[in-house]
């Protein structure tokens, strides 16, 4: 089974509490471990796949809470970095279907600094590179382009996903997406919300969407599409794999245990990148994590959420 590399944020979530509402109008905020990447390494490891975070978080109390999440999920922390600035938060409200607004207060995540030995623990490995934060600036900026270089020199399998937030990119979408395309040129495998793959592609559909992202260079697409299910391309073939259904209270984390239980499945094949190849298989893997995704939408908080492979089970038979 292949190590998994999770690169990105770490933060804290406050999620109101009065669901239906914005955030205006919040009184009450429960405390959760967020961050895409990270959830990304939890779903992982929860499933009994092996992965690692690399990322920063502040030397303070919410800081070491994070940490121990990590610790309790049993993802290697062996890579994360500590840094005297705050660790970053973000406020999110939930609408009556589950679904988020996001306001960020940026902090530690921007500090992470880029460490050389870290290159020959990619070889024969997988990374995940999730975008949420990564393109805005900073040293976290230049530690991930540092580490997606080593990946593609140690020819590591890439997965990209853009994590779109619109309260970090208001007015600077051009530029969001001029910085995505090195990522989607060499990654094997990208995830995208239907929002992202419209954005980024041009185009106002998932099938036209795909043909651009091909284009691009990268060979397997998923596309989430929530109850819908998941829109899968690759270079020979493409469709709709249905998801199950569920009743979403918060749909926090469900693209991450999405990605998450599709790169724990690849982890466990000689050659993942040649899956791209095996649509019926690929397939397969996607309508597994597809349940991965709606198990998490059914309680609050992403981590908390993430399915075991028992749950997962369940849920599909």
């Amino acid at each position: 089974m292949k190590q998994i590399f999770c690169i990105g944020e770490l933060l804290i979530d406050f999620v109101g509490e009065n669901q239906g509402s914005d955030l205006s109008k919040a009184l009450v905020f429960t405390k959760k471990a967020g961050g895409a990447p990270a959830n990304v390494s939890c779903a992982i490891a929860r499933l009994g796949g092996s992965s690692a975070f690399i990322g920063c978080i502040g030397e303070d109390p919410f800081g070491a809470f994070l940490l121990d999440v990590l610790q309790r999920n049993n993802v290697d922390t062996s890579y994360v970095q500590r840094s005297e600035t705050f660790t970053t938060l973000a406020f999110v409200s939930l609408a009556e279907d589950g679904e988020r607004d996001f306001v960020f207060s940026r902090g530690a995540d921007r500090e992470l600094a880029y460490e050389a030995h870290v290159k020959k623990s990619f070889k024969g490995n997988m990374i995940h590179l999730g975008a949420a934060t990564a393109l805005l600036g900073g040293p976290l900026e230049a530690a991930y382009g540092h580490y997606f270089f080593d990946a593609l020199t140690q020819r590591s399998f890439i997965s990209f996903d853009p994590n779109y937030r619109h309260d970090l990119w208001k007015h600077k979408e051009d530029i969001f997406k001029k910085k995505c395309i090195p990522f989607i040129e060499k990654a094997n495998l990208c995830k995208f919300s239907l929002e992202e793959a419209l954005l980024l592609s041009g185009k106002e559909d998932p099938e036209e969407a795909c043909a651009v992202l091909h284009a691009m260079g990268t060979e397997m697409i998923v596309i989430t599409l929530g109850e819908d299910g998941t829109y899968l391309s690759t270079p020979g073939a493409s469709g709709t794999i249905p998801s199950i259904p569920v009743n979403p209270v918060d749909t926090t984390g469900a693209g991450d245990a999405f990605i998450g239980c599709l790169l724990w499945q690849l982890s466990q094949q000689a050659n993942p990148e040649s899956m791209a190849g095996n649509f019926g298989e690929l397939s397969e893997m996607v309508r597994v994590a597809n349940a991965a995704g709606a198990l998490t939408t059914t309680q609050f908080g992403a981590i908390e959420s993430l399915p075991d492979q028992e749950k997962l089970k369940e849920a599909l038979a």
